[in-house]
């Protein structure tokens, strides 16, 4: 009889052990849909992946915990990164810590080199933000994860946008000063057929 109640006992234990594995299974299923749907991107799923280790260093047995995460798009984008993932908060407080630095030299490339290492951190925020309110909003799986598709993602005209700015940022440096170079030299003709009406 003992023998039977070991062997049940043992029998209840891998039945408990395979249904937790089981739920760890649907929990990491579902976990990864969920971002999948939030990075938008599905078909890239080396995008899903990167951010899957991203955020996965930012969440420590529950605890959120910022930590270095280097990107080369927020290195490069700054503010167009945060706001191309909807990150618009950090893209805003981004914005103003510029605006106040730029007074300090090399202050640039230092705030470079942070949203380089940091921004990824804002992003998985709102990854967080929008996760637990979809949540908390609605009970059915396979809806939480069609919110996320359309309140996550990604604003595709950041994108553009960007480097539109950086080729009329460079347009307009070399166009002004030849716009008043050319200014110059009409002066100085204007000037030169003055003075010969004058004579």
């Amino acid at each position: 009889m003992e023998e039977n109640n070991s062997e049940i006992e043992a029998f209840k234990e891998q039945s408990r052990a395979r249904a937790e594995a089981n739920t760890d299974t649907q929990t990491n299923e579902y976990e990864a849909m969920m971002l999948e749907a939030f990075v938008g991107k599905p078909d890239s799923p080396e995008k899903g992946l990167w951010y899957a280790n991203a955020f996965s260093k930012y969440d420590v047995n529950g605890v959120d915990v910022m930590r270095w995460n280097w990107s080369w798009w927020a290195f490069f984008g700054g503010i167009w990164f945060l706001i191309y993932r909807k990150a618009y908060a950090a893209a805003g407080g981004l914005f103003l810590i510029s605006i106040i630095a730029s007074f300090i030299p090399f202050s640039g490339i230092v705030i470079s080199i942070l949203a380089g290492g940091f921004s990824t951190y804002f992003v998985y925020r709102v990854y967080r933000t929008k996760k637990l309110e979809i949540e908390a909003a609605n009970p059915d799986e396979s809806q939480r994860i069609e919110m996320m598709k359309v309140v996550g993602g990604y604003n595709a005209w950041a994108a553009w946008v960007f480097p539109l700015l950086i080729v009329i940022g460079i347009l307009a440096a070399v166009a002004v000063p030849q716009l008043a170079e050319t200014d110059g030299m009409q002066q100085q003709m204007n000037e030169q057929k003055i003075q010969e009406l004058e004579m």
